[in-house]
């Protein structure tokens, strides 16, 4: 048996623990599990689970058996039992049918939506199946309310495009992270949707993080003259979103948050000059048609989406359905990365030869001075508004950080 606790835990878990029925200790076969308490897992019990009856897990340790109330725990491991959310009656019976809501069209940012979309119709014969949907379940920016209302399963969605609804995983969209790869985007975005405060972040939506979608850098594409000193830059008007607005206004130029099937008409109605986007989408959303120059090394950062599920329908799912999901997470952003660095990046050079788009490759001092003048201040910002919505953002924040100096 492993036995933790802190000195701040709650005295409701003293209370549970003191009266933890000690049992005689039972040789029925079972799996290991791990009980961690809610207060963020001040407490660690493992142990085989011989039962789970009246909300209360019965585990067998080298003591002898340990009733826990599932109300104080959460419980780790294969053997555990579905508890089924309170809205949700039922575990589902028979062929199962999750409506996702993607937006756009199918394209590099969607490929692992996809892929697990293939891979959960194997594994389950076809009695589990996602049903994905391009914009006709709900717009881009509504699609975490459509998860909250249970409208869907499932759904991607930005965190850029609204802040204030998901403010825990603004920390992956802060300008000049450091991040080098895709890989090691999505190890610090993973990392990040696994602390407990961004998970109960999205719990208020009835959210449960299920995988990101680990663009690479975002770079600018725009029209007219191309910029050739900072002074071009000001008076620009710039599609762009999260921290990557912050080092683009750096620049001196202004920025707007249009979604992204709105910015090739605004492009060409001369709205906007310029596009801050990933390679996929300057060719998904045709900003590359009109442009005329593109910026090679800005790098600023990118923008965060994962995907997400109801946790509702999560639980409800039967074992072999939820395993069958979760198992084919790896697979579908393995899947991802190598569709995005083998396909996309080449289609995207000769895009970029075919349509003769000047490319612009920004001097290593004005970069250096970018991101000292936005990098700190900006997560500094951050850190100081997200603590004061009760967040421990510094902790996220070094989490973000130390995650990619480790991953470099």
């Amino acid at each position: 048996m492993i036995l933790k606790h802190g000195h701040n835990t709650s005295s409701a878990i003293f209370a549970l623990l003191a009266s933890a029925a000690l049992l005689v200790p039972l040789q029925a076969s079972a799996d290991e599990v791990t009980l961690k308490s809610t207060d963020g897992g001040s407490m660690v019990l493992t142990g085989e689970l011989i039962a789970f009856d009246n909300n209360v897990y019965t585990i067998n340790t080298d003591l002898g058996g340990i009733n826990v109330k599932a109300d104080f725990v959460e419980c780790f491991g294969d053997a555990c039992p579905q508890i089924i959310d309170a809205s949700v009656t039922a575990v589902q019976d028979g062929p199962i049918v999750w409506d996702v809501s993607l937006w756009g069209k199918r394209r590099a940012f969607t490929e692992h939506v996809e892929k697990l979309a293939e891979e959960v119709a194997e594994k389950t014969d076809g009695q589990f199946t996602l049903n994905i949907s391009y914009g006709g379940l709900a717009p881009s920016r509504e699609n975490l309310d459509g998860i909250a209302a249970g409208t869907f399963e499932m759904a991607q969605f930005c965190a850029g495009y609204h802040p204030d609804k998901n403010p825990s995983i603004t920390v992956l969209e802060l300008p000049f992270l450091g991040v080098s790869s895709m890989d090691l985007e999505r190890a610090v975005s993973q990392a990040i949707y696994d602390h407990p405060a961004v998970k109960e972040d999205l719990a208020r939506w009835n959210a449960t993080l299920l995988m990101p979608t680990p663009q690479p850098q975002y770079n600018i594409a725009g029209v007219g003259t191309p910029p050739t000193s900072l002074a071009a830059f000001r008076g620009m008007t710039v599609r762009a979103t999260g921290g990557t607005g912050a080092a683009i206004n750096a620049l001196g130029a202004s920025t707007v948050n249009l979604p992204a099937p709105q910015v090739k008409d605004a492009l060409s109605a001369g709205e906007i000059n310029a596009v801050a986007f990933a390679p996929h989408a300057h060719m998904s959303f045709e900003t590359i048609n009109n442009a005329l120059w593109w910026t090679t090394n800005l790098n600023p950062g990118t923008a965060n989406c994962p995907v997400v599920v109801n946790t509702g329908a999560l639980n409800a799912l039967p074992t072999d359905s939820r395993v069958a999901l979760l198992s084919s997470v790896d697979d579908a952003l393995d899947h991802f990365i190598s569709n995005y660095e083998d396909s996309t990046l080449s289609a995207w050079e000769t895009a970029l030869e075919e349509r003769q788009i000047i490319q612009l490759t920004i001097d290593d001092s004005i970069l250096n001075a970018i991101n000292a003048e936005v990098a700190a201040p900006t997560a500094n910002a951050w850190i100081a508004q997200n603590q004061a919505l009760g967040l421990p953002a510094q902790e996220l924040y070094d989490l973000a950080t130390s995650t990619i100096n480790g991953g470099r």
